[in-house]
């Protein structure tokens, strides 16, 4: 074999060393980059509400008696609102008879609005055009004899597919039926870009919590006449002023409205922040033991081709020992090619991963633009699974220089 045939051949392996370590790196820079940024969009979504504490109990509209007991919480130190919000399917039925099923979310207006978030705030129109802005009238004490408004907010692309806009009649049914359904007035669209992730509104409407009690069952037991049920999935207080910033305010409020029901639960955005952080380090083991299968393939690689370096260079290496070259020479020249080509695949690995993630942003489908819009490349992430990655390769050359090292010196020089 000719010398420049056997630096090609040297050069062909390096290579493919350099290709094996980068698609090794690729995944986890990959998955780490998104699924952190997809967290961080969380984390941050969730400390940009408008409300700081949560309340909600187990089992399907498991909270009862609602009205009274956002009064009774308005009532505590600090709070500047609480929103009880139910939760409902629901299917609607356009003017050219067009049906679309859809989530509606019944809510008490005034405090509704009041517990947006700013970006939230941007997406409905203020005030919210619901009639009355307490829901006191129809509730009517729960006796939900007062007069209704009727009047409903329908997100832009359900407006869109059910061809209605403002002062359009919907006809509102909880179920198929058209003709159980409720005629409403559609007195506002709502829903803009909110973000990275699209639109805030999907097929959704709005009413008041009062109607959509009526419309599904929850708010007595026998339509007006029963049992007072009043019931709600959730309520979210929001805290006035500093209150809000303050952890010491929000954890008296809590412990307040804990006080109030004992047996909800009664969670704050600190304790959902922290919730997410914990499930995000488990998201990044599970990302960093998916991709350990890569860099092991990886490293095994890069010892094959450092081990064939001492068979091809076994005379040299027989030379140098025989001249009296320290055993830390040798082992430098293994580690010393180990670091340069694992430096190289890290550093394609990495510029392959962030090419990846610019070409799904670009040309992905559905979803896929979106989410990897939302990708975070923390230099320090990367910096630490660079690290990482080169000092596994170097720690792998170490089979190579053992191997140089225990070559017989008789047979080496032959």
């Amino acid at each position: 074999m000719s010398r420049t045939t056997r630096l090609s051949h040297t050069a062909l392996q390096d290579l493919l060393a350099v290709a094996a370590i980068a698609t090794a790196v690729a995944l986890p820079v990959l998955l780490l980059s998104v699924g952190g940024g997809v967290s961080a969009h969380e984390r941050s979504a969730l400390q940009s509400s408008g409300f700081e504490i949560t309340v909600s109990a187990p089992g399907t509209h498991g909270i009862g008696d609602a009205h009274a007991l956002a009064r009774q919480i308005d009532g505590i130190p600090n709070v500047s609102a609480a929103s009880p919000v139910l939760s409902a399917p629901i299917d609607l039925f356009g003017p050219g008879g067009a049906t679309e099923p859809a989530l509606a979310e019944g809510v008490i207006p005034a405090a509704f609005a009041a517990t947006l978030s700013p970006e939230e705030s941007g997406a409905f129109p203020t005030p919210l055009p619901l009639g009355d802005p307490n829901d006191a009238i129809h509730f009517a004490n729960g006796t939900y004899a007062g007069p209704a408004t009727d009047d409903v907010l329908v997100a832009s692309p359900l407006a869109a597919a059910l061809n209605v806009s403002l002062g359009s009649t919907l006809r509102i049914a909880n179920g198929p039926n058209v003709s159980a359904s409720t005629p409403y007035a559609v007195t506002g669209v709502f829903g803009a870009p909110g973000g990275p992730l699209g639109p805030i509104a999907g097929f959704a409407v709005v009413l008041s919590l009062s109607d959509l009690q009526l419309l599904t069952g929850t708010a007595r037991e026998n339509g007006t006449s029963g049992l007072l049920l009043d019931q709600a999935d959730s309520v979210e207080v929001s805290l006035a002023g500093s209150a809000g910033a303050n952890p010491a305010a929000v954890a008296q409020a809590a412990s307040a409205i804990q006080a109030l029901v004992p047996y909800f639960g009664v969670t704050t955005l600190s304790d959902e922040v922290a919730q997410l952080d914990q499930a995000g380090a488990v998201l990044t083991g599970f990302y960093l033991a998916l991709s350990s299968t890569a860099v092991a393939i990886g490293l095994i690689f890069l010892t094959m081709v450092l081990l064939r370096r001492v068979e091809a260079e076994r005379r040299s290496i027989g030379i140098r020992r025989a001249i009296g070259l320290p055993a830390l020479g040798i082992v430098g020249r293994f580690v010393g090619r180990a670091t340069v080509l694992a430096t190289a695949g890290v550093a394609g690995g990495i510029v392959a991963g962030y090419l990846t993630v610019q070409v799904l942003q670009t040309y992905g489908s559905g979803e896929v633009p979106a989410i990897a819009a939302l990708a975070v490349f923390d230099p320090r992430t990367l910096l630490e699974l660079a690290v990482g990655t080169v000092a596994l390769c170097v720690l792998a050359s170490g089979f190579a220089a053992r191997a140089a090292l225990r070559l017989p010196l008789a047979e080496a020089l032959r």
